[in-house]
C-alpha cells in the first residue's frame, strides 16, 4: 500500500519573491524532491493547506487529523511548519490510533539549494515503513516520539525534553 504525504505548508514549501525578499507559498516541492530524491515508493500526495505553521489554527489542526483518520492509508507523512509541529502532533495523537504517522519539515526552504528538506523528507519516508504505530517527529535524520521533542530555536534543531 502508498504512503500517504498530506501537505500543510511550512518553510519546506516556501517560495522567495527576489523583488520584494518576502517567502510566500505557491505549489508543493513535493513532486519535484521525490524525484530528485529518486523514491521508489508509492505515494499519494494531498495537499490540505498552504499555511505558515505559526498561522494555523486549531481548525487547521482537526482537518488534518480528520483526514488522516480517514486515510485509507496506514503509513502517513504529514509535511509541516517547525514551529507549531509539536502542537499538530499532539492533535494527532489524540484522535488517531492505528496509524504509524510521521511529521516533518524544514528550517530552509527547498527552493534555497542549501535546504534539510529533501534529507528530512528521505528519512520520513523511511521511518514511517519501519516504526510501530504512533505519532512521531522526523528532523535532521533524527525521529521522536511527538510528546518527547521540542524545537530548540537557539540552535535551530530539536531536541528531546527528557
Amino acid at each position: 500500500m502508498a504512503i500517504r504525504i498530506f501537505v500543510t505548508g511550512g518553510t519546506f514549501d516556501k517560495e522567495y519573491n527576489e523583488l520584494n525578499g518576502q517567502l510566500y507559498f505557491k505549489d508543493t516541492h513535493l513532486h519535484e524532491m521525490l524525484k530528485l530524491g529518486r523514491a521508489k515508493v508509492p505515494v499519494e500526495i494531498r495537499t490540505l493547506m498552504m499555511i505558515d505553521s505559526v498561522e494555523l489554527t486549531d481548525s487547521d489542526r482537526e482537518l488534518i487529523a480528520l483526514n488522516c483518520m480517514k486515510a485509507d492509508e496506514n503509513k502517513i507523512i504529514v509535511t509541516h511548519g517547525t514551529d507549531t509541529m509539536v502542537e499538530t502532533a499532539k492533535v494527532i495523537a489524540e484522535k488517531v490510533k492505528d496509524k504509524t504517522i510521521v511529521l516533518t519539515g524544514a528550517m530552509i526552504p527547498y527552493k534555497f539549494g542549501s535546504s534539510d528538506g529533501l534529507f528530512n523528507l528521505g528519512s520520513a519516508i523511511a521511518f514511517v515503513q519501519t516504526l510501530a504505530p504512533g505519532v512521531y517527529i522526523s528532523m535532521n535524520g533524527r525521529i521522536f516520539t511527538w510528546d518527547n521533542c521540542r524545537k530548540n530555536r537557539e540552535v535551530g534543531e530539536f531536541e528531546e525534553i527528557r
